[in-house]
């Protein structure tokens, strides 16, 4: 058995990807998982979904989508070779980040792949959308922001120096979870950020909203 390190849904279907390039999919909310091949044997880290194309990021600066709903799989030619951990969809856009603050950007469906200038050089995990706002959050309670659709990067001040690892966006808040149970939240569109009190001490990895 492999690692599963991100999820995502998008037209009536899941898709997971993991360690050594694994993808997996159902078209049946999940009741069982086929394997597709992603045509790549670094491990894949995180993974979206906007206009009709999956898109996966992973070690080494590896981008693979799909545009036939996770059936088949093309590497596309990513500006780094910094690995990727996190990737979202808004406003047209395509936004990973990852390792020494990386932050790469494609506005063509994922075709095409740009560097955007990072505020930081230490790590990111994961990065969101709302509001027209990308959000990214990382090593030593980093949080950057954009508003010009991931042209360019600000460092926001956080209430945390312990590392985070998830971030999501819901009801005009960005709420970002990591090391310790920490529990960020933003609810003036990621330009500052409180420390919530968290019930656990426990490691948070993932945070998501549902309407």
């Amino acid at each position: 058995s492999q690692y599963l390190y991100g999820i995502t849904f998008g037209n009536n279907t899941f898709v997971a990807v993991g360690e050594s390039g694994n993808i997996v999919r159902s078209t049946n909310s999940g009741s069982s998982w086929n394997d597709s091949n992603s045509g790549i044997s670094q491990q894949l880290y995180g993974i979206t979904f906007g206009n009709n194309t999956f898109l996966a990021v992973a070690q080494s600066g590896k981008i693979v989508r799909s545009t036939d709903n996770g059936t088949s799989w093309d590497n596309a030619t990513s500006p780094t070779g910094n690995s990727l951990f996190g990737v979202t969809y808004g406003n047209n856009t395509f936004v990973g980040v990852g390792q020494s603050g990386n932050i790469v950007r494609s506005t063509d469906n994922g075709t095409s792949w740009d560097n955007a200038t990072s505020p930081i050089e230490t790590y990111l995990n994961r990065v969101t959308f709302g509001n027209n706002t990308f959000v990214g959050v990382g090593q030593s309670g980093n949080i950057v922001r954009s508003t010009d659709n991931g042209t360019n990067w600000d460092n926001v001040t956080s209430p945390i120096t312990t590392e985070l690892k998830g971030v999501t966006f819901g009801n005009n808040t960005f709420v970002g979870v990591g090391a310790s149970g920490n529990i960020v939240r933003s609810t003036d569109n990621g330009s500052s950020f409180d420390n919530v009190t968290s019930p656990t001490a426990e490691s948070l990895k993932g945070v998501t909203f549902s309407e």
